[in-house]
């Protein structure tokens, strides 16, 4: 029973990670239904809930979501917030942190590339369904952080090889620069609180990741 118990507070524990960042990579703050997220984070005390993330060191957790609060504190609508999501994540200019996989892994830094197809067999192999249509890569780092939440909850055995060969291959490289990109201290906390997140997974799992050459 307690070995069940500690499996029940893992699982419970990466399901958070992933279903409270993952749609902030997804949508911006005054569309869709991340918008209840966004005003979750808005209302947090940073010290409080610093102590209680995942993963993350107590001081991290509480100067990153620090960072994720001030940038809410004109609220969930401000203008700067939902330019700078778009910006980041949407166009029309050139990304300057694209949040796809294979645009660091991929030779030719394309999306689609053989990472994102790598992961798209995968999940084919394992009976994991495409959640969106065929023209979205599957190696959005939200939907990548969404997905890892579902394993949690339904596949807690797939968490280890989807972290260790789809997503920790890149995520650092990627939120490194994508933290580096942000103008917004909202972003800047979100890229920053996601790779120690992912990074502190790893430690926990102790998975050893063969990382790839990076061509971005």
């Amino acid at each position: 029973m307690h070995e069940k118990l500690k499996q029940d507070d893992f699982r419970g524990r990466v399901a958070f990670v992933g279903e409270t960042l993952g749609p902030l990579f997804l949508q911006d703050p005054v569309k869709g239904d991340a918008q209840t997220v966004f005003a979750a984070i808005a209302d947090l005390d940073p010290l409080q809930a610093g102590c209680e993330w995942p993963f993350v060191d107590d001081a991290s957790a509480q100067r990153l979501l620090g960072l994720m609060v001030e940038g809410l504190g004109k609220g969930i609508d401000d203008d700067a917030l939902v330019w700078e999501y778009r910006r980041l994540f949407v166009g029309p200019a050139k990304k300057p942190a694209p949040p796809w996989g294979s645009v660091y892994t991929d030779r030719e830094c394309v999306v689609f590339g053989e990472s994102t197809l790598a992961l798209r067999r995968w999940m084919r192999e394992n009976g994991i369904e495409r959640t969106t249509d065929e023209k979205t890569p599957e190696d959005h780092i939200g939907l990548m952080l969404v997905l890892l939440a579902w394993l949690a909850a339904n596949k807690s055995e797939l968490i280890e090889p989807y972290l260790q060969d789809h997503v920790l291959t890149w995520s650092s490289h990627f939120l490194d620069q994508l933290a580096e990109a942000a103008e917004h201290p909202f972003y800047e906390g979100l890229a920053l609180l996601a790779k120690e997140s992912l990074e502190g997974l790893q430690r926990e799992l102790d998975l050893e990741v063969a990382y790839p050459r990076y061509y971005r």
